[in-house]
C-alpha cells in the first residue's frame, strides 16, 4: 500500500480538452462521420472483418438506422453500382446532399468491378440523386477510395476531390467533375501522396506494424488519406496516413489537365509536421483540424502555420474522421484502428465501445459554395 500511495503522487502526463461522448458503438468499428447543416449525424462502417449488417447509418435518437434504407446496404454483386458494398466515408455538403464514398473493397480487396463509386443522396427525400462510377484508369486494381471534399464554386455543378490511400499501389488525388461524371487522377505516385519511407509510427507506446499470425511483420504503408478544403475552395490540404506532414496545392492547378503530374508536383507545398493524422477538416476561417493518432490528440493548424493541440485525452484512441457541425462542435470517431488483429499477430485487442466524440470549437465548417 505504501508503494502504491507513493507512486500515486508522482507527476503524470497532463490531459486536456473537454470531450463529450455523442455515441457509443458496441457493434462494428466506425470510420467516417459527418454532420449535416440540420444537425443530422451519419456514420459508416467499412467491411474489415467485423459483422457489418449495414455500411451506412444515421444516428436517430441514440439508435443506428440503416441509411438511406436497408435494401441499399445489402450486397448485390449482380449490379454493384446500385448497392453499398464497403463504405469508407460519408460527407454532408452543407447544402442538402450526403455524399457516400464506397470503396467496393471489402477486406482491402481489389475493388469489385463497377462497385467503387461516389453516391449523392438527397437529404430531404432520402433518395439517391446520382451515382458516380469510375473508369479503370481512375480506380485501379490497387485503389482504396478514402475521403472526399466538395466544391460547388467551380465548373457548372462543382467538383469533388477524392483520396486514393492505396497500401500496395500509387496514392493519388482523384478529381471528379460533378456535372459530366468524368474523373482523372492527379499527383499519382507523387512523394506527397505516397507513404513517407522514413516514417515509423508509434501508437500506445509501441511501433505500429502489420504483425501476422506466422510471426512475420511488415511496415504500415497507407497513401494519401486525410483531405480538407479552404473556405474559398482554392486550396486543398492533404496528408498520407503513413506520414506526419501536411501538404497543400491550389485546386485550380489540380483541375488543369494540361499541367503534367511531374510539373504539378513542383506546385505542392510541404507545410511541415502536424503529427500523424488519419482525417482532416477545415473551418470557415481556414483553420485546419487534424487528428494525431500517435499522441491521442486533436490539433489545429492556423493559416500562419501555428499549431495548437486542442484535445489530448487517453480516450482518443485513433482519431479517424473529423466533421464540424452547425452547432460549432468538432465531431470525430475514435475507433482503436491500431488494436485490430492485423497489427497484433491475429489477436484483436480492441475494447468496446468505440466512440463518437465532440469538442466545442465555436466555428462553422468551411462552406462548399
Amino acid at each position: 500500500k505504501g508503494d502504491f500511495m507513493k507512486h500515486k503522487k508522482l507527476p503524470r502526463e497532463k490531459y486536456f480538452g473537454r470531450l463529450e461522448q455523442v455515441f457509443a458503438f458496441y457493434g462494428p468499428m466506425p470510420t467516417g462521420v459527418t454532420v449535416s447543416e440540420e444537425g443530422r449525424i451519419f456514420v459508416n462502417f467499412p467491411k474489415w472483418g467485423d459483422d457489418v449488417k449495414f455500411t451506412v447509418a444515421e444516428i436517430v435518437k441514440k439508435n443506428l438506422v440503416p441509411y438511406p434504407n436497408m435494401e441499399i446496404n445489402e450486397e448485390n454483386y449482380s449490379d454493384p453500382s446500385k448497392r453499398f458494398i464497403s463504405v469508407q466515408s460519408v460527407v454532408a455538403d452543407g447544402r442538402g446532399t450526403l455524399f457516400v464514398l464506397d470503396t467496393a473493397s471489402p477486406m482491402f480487396s481489389k475493388p469489385i468491378k463497377g462497385g467503387a463509386k461516389l453516391v449523392a443522396v438527397d437529404l430531404k427525400t432520402n433518395k439517391i440523386r446520382r451515382t458516380y462510377t469510375f473508369s479503370k484508369d481512375v480506380v485501379l486494381p490497387t485503389t482504396y477510395l478514402n475521403d472526399v471534399r466538395i466544391d460547388y464554386r467551380v465548373g457548372e455543378e462543382g467538383y469533388a476531390y477524392i483520396t486514393d490511400s492505396s497500401t500496395n499501389g500509387q496514392g493519388a488525388i482523384i478529381v471528379l467533375n460533378l456535372k459530366t461524371g468524368k474523373a482523372f487522377r492527379r499527383l499519382n505516385g507523387d512523394k506527397s501522396t505516397v507513404p513517407d519511407p522514413n516514417f515509423i509510427p508509434k501508437v500506445e507506446g509501441e511501433v505500429l506494424l502489420k504483425r501476422k499470425e506466422d510471426g512475420t511483420t511488415e511496415p504500415i504503408n497507407f497513401s494519401v488519406d486525410g483531405i480538407a478544403i479552404s473556405p474559398d475552395g482554392k486550396i486543398l490540404y492533404y496528408c498520407p496516413l503513413s506520414s506526419r506532414n501536411l501538404y497543400s496545392i491550389e485546386t485550380e492547378l489540380l483541375r488543369n489537365r494540361s499541367i503534367p503530374d511531374e510539373v504539378l508536383s513542383s506546385y505542392v507545398k510541404n507545410l511541415g509536421e502536424k503529427g500523424a493524422s488519419d482525417g482532416l477538416m477545415s473551418d470557415a476561417k481556414g483553420t485546419v483540424y487534424a487528428g494525431d493518432y500517435e499522441n491521442n490528440s486533436i490539433r489545429t493548424i492556423l493559416l500562419d502555420g501555428t499549431m495548437k493541440t486542442i484535445a489530448h485525452d487517453p480516450r482518443i484512441l485513433w482519431p479517424d474522421t473529423l466533421s464540424i457541425g452547425p452547432d460549432k462542435y468538432l465531431y470525430f470517431t475514435a475507433n482503436q484502428l491500431n488494436r485490430q488483429a492485423d497489427y497484433h499477430y491475429g489477436k484483436d485487442l480492441r475494447e468496446k465501445p468505440y466512440s463518437l466524440f465532440r469538442i466545442k470549437i465555436d466555428e462553422l465548417p468551411a462552406p462548399t459554395k
